[in-house]
């Protein structure tokens, strides 16, 4: 059958739209003859609701329309499957194209195939109602006005569902337990003459697309994978062209993502239950698509995208904040600097020993050690951090927390050169890096899969060095808990294949991680080689 009859379940009052957009692509006289017929004759279940007296007229009426749209393919050596085809190319398959983006105005398409995601399209006269948590479209009809004129002819069913879809358009579908936390939208489509009882407060001349920041939103990984790499790989091909209508909307995300958002969208986001005004829209997206953990999949992306694209719209997002903080980063110097030497603020000699002292700063490659407290920390990061300056980095300790401000975090792993930290979700921040940077992730016992598949292999797309050092169980501070031939130990994964739970209370919660500095060395040593040639290339480019 048709590409599309997976996704539109139409009741059989939709006999108009069936022409165009259910019509099997099989070379099959049968299978064409049946369809013909079922475009001309009646729609039992749309009649059966009639008042007898308008019976006859119906038919009549209906059937006189029928012939209007065959009239002129009963004259044509081309048959009706293939006339259609070739008025519109669209209705051929693109195996690029992604799933309902042949969907027609009026209708909604869903497409429900993907394990993390469902995203429905509606296109048309599209209206929300934040009240009802339902957002509407509403079927103009047939381009024929005697098929519209049957339609109205009906008062009672002016208010008839034509359709109804449910979504939570959060990108973890497959997790029950969170998803249960996603409110619901109901997807509704009527016909047109039903939108008289539903005005306008606001109208949009571009399209919206819905999501929702509830679910994990307030863990850092979560915010960009399961939202803002989802939001991008959904809305790009809109060029900023696009209203964000979020449920379960945030002030302080919204507040943390902001420089972001504005490189997605031109226009501010809607809180959808907190604006109980009318929102209309000549299209919508509900709910968005997402490739893998933390991942842009260019095959799939209009332009063949990558999450180089991505993290380029978050260099745009931050510079500007960047280069306010990097003024007040060397107006502070300066004054520490004139303080210390006791020099008037016009002296010359402090700022050419601040140009010095900066020329010298940048021979040495620049490490940042992403700290953490509480479990999974390096208990001897200040041994570690001595370790790398022996070796010849400077280094800089970073301890982030949900307060801290993104931008100064962009600033401080946009220039750097190495980062070192333990497998958790601040390792995000690894977006933050120039490709060929280098990435040193430590990794706890039991978390071995976990941080490949999180952090490493995203790591390697986005062009940084990864290098992993997965932790001995001597170095692990489960090593004086459990005894030495204890699975806790000796096979983690006998242990995480038993639940999350115990994941989550031994391996995430429950260690600390003590480094063996000499076998770290060699990781060190191995970045600090990544990073010196990167530094002779680029300036020999400077040079040139």
């Amino acid at each position: 059958m048709g590409r599309y009859q997976r996704y539109h379940q139409l009741k059989k009052g939709e006999h108009v739209q069936v022409v165009k957009h259910y019509m099997p692509l099989e070379d099959d006289d049968d299978e064409e003859s049946r369809d013909f017929v079922f475009v001309c004759a009646p729609s039992y279940g749309f009649f059966n609701k009639r008042a007898r007296p308008k019976l006859f007229s119906l038919l009549f009426i209906s059937l006189l329309s029928c012939c209007f749209i065959l009239a002129p393919h009963l004259f044509s050596s081309s048959s009706l499957l293939y006339s259609f085809v070739g008025d519109n190319e669209s209705l051929l398959p693109n195996v690029n194209a992604p799933l309902c983006a042949s969907a027609s105005d009026g209708t909604i398409c869903c497409d429900r195939s993907g394990l993390r995601s469902d995203v429905c399209i509606m296109k048309g006269d599209v209206r929300t109602s934040s009240a009802s948590s339902s957002v509407f479209v509403y079927n103009s009809g047939n381009s024929n006005g005697i098929i519209n004129y049957v339609s109205s002819m009906v008062e009672e069913d002016v208010e008839e569902e034509l359709q109804h879809e449910k979504i939570k358009p959060y990108t973890r579908k497959w997790e029950a337990s969170v998803m249960d936390t996603i409110d619901e939208l109901d997807l509704i489509s009527k016909r047109g003459s039903a939108a008289i009882n539903h005005h306008c407060d606001v109208q949009h001349d571009v399209p919206a697309v819905f999501f929702s920041t509830g679910g994990y939103t307030g863990n850092v990984y979560h915010e960009f994978n399961d939202g803002l790499l989802p939001l991008y790989i959904t809305s790009h091909h809109l060029k900023k062209k696009v209203v964000f209508v979020i449920l379960e909307y945030h002030n302080w995300w919204i507040m943390k993502y902001g420089d972001i958002l504005s490189h997605l969208s031109d226009y501010p986001a809607i809180d959808f239950t907190g604006d109980k005004r009318t929102h209309c829209f000549p299209e919508a997206i509900v709910g968005l698509r997402i490739h893998d953990e933390l991942k842009v999949d260019p095959s799939l992306m209009q332009g063949n995208k990558t999450i180089v694209d991505f993290r380029n719209i978050l260099d745009q997002a931050y510079w500007p904040r960047i280069h306010g903080l990097i003024q007040d980063e060397e107006r502070e110097a300066q004054e520490k600097l004139r303080e210390k030497l006791s020099l008037s603020p016009s002296s010359k000699t402090s700022s050419e020993i601040i140009r010095n002292m900066e020329e010298n700063l940048l021979k040495k490659p620049k490490l940042v050690v992403l700290s953490r407290n509480g479990s999974r920390a390096i208990t001897n990061e200040k041994l570690l951090v001595k370790m790398a300056e022996e070796i010849g980095f400077r280094v800089e300790v970073v301890r982030p927390d949900r307060t801290t401000e993104l931008a100064k975090i962009y600033r401080v792993l946009n220039s750097s050169d190495v980062m070192v930290g333990v497998h958790g979700a601040a390792m995000t921040h690894f977006l933050f890096m120039k490709p060929g940077s280098v990435f040193i992730q430590v990794i706890p016992l039991g978390t071995d899969w976990a941080a490949e598949t999180y952090y490493g292999e995203p790591a390697r797309e986005l062009g940084l060095n990864y290098i992993s050092y997965p932790v001995l169980p001597r170095e692990s501070s489960l090593y004086d808990k459990y005894d030495k031939d204890d699975p806790v130990l000796r096979d983690p994964t006998s242990v995480n294949n038993k639940g999350w739970q115990y994941t989550k209370a031994i391996y995430l919660d429950g260690q600390n991680v003590r480094l063996n500095l000499e076998r770290f060395r060699k990781r060190l040593i191995r970045a600090y080689g990544y990073s010196i040639n990167r530094i002779n290339r680029s300036a020999h480019h400077q040079s040139q």
